[in-house]
């Protein structure tokens, strides 16, 4: 008997209810990710285009948030891999 594949009943529909929980967490991850890689894009834009601080601060917060988004990616792939591992052990 092959193994029962994730995300299907055993009519070979797709389990809905069993994909939205899947989904939830991880959304929430990736928009955890956002927001937090928002916050130095927008500390950027106030400090340079409306309070007019010198664009010296451009780079660092550039590269601020363009690591935020590389540790948050790399977060968000470790999850899905765990999960992946998780599911597939079950």
């Amino acid at each position: 008997m092959p193994p029962s594949k994730p995300f299907f009943t055993p009519d070979g529909e797709l389990d809905l209810p069993r994909v939205l929980v899947e989904v939830v967490p991880l959304a929430k991850l990736v928009v955890a990710v956002g927001v937090t890689a928002a916050i130095p894009a927008v500390l950027q834009y106030l400090l340079v285009e409306l309070v007019a601080v010198t664009p010296l601060f451009i780079v660092p917060l550039s590269l601020v948030t363009q690591f935020v988004l590389a540790v948050g990616t790399a977060f968000v792939l470790l999850y899905v891999v765990a999960r992946a591992n998780q599911l597939a052990n079950a």
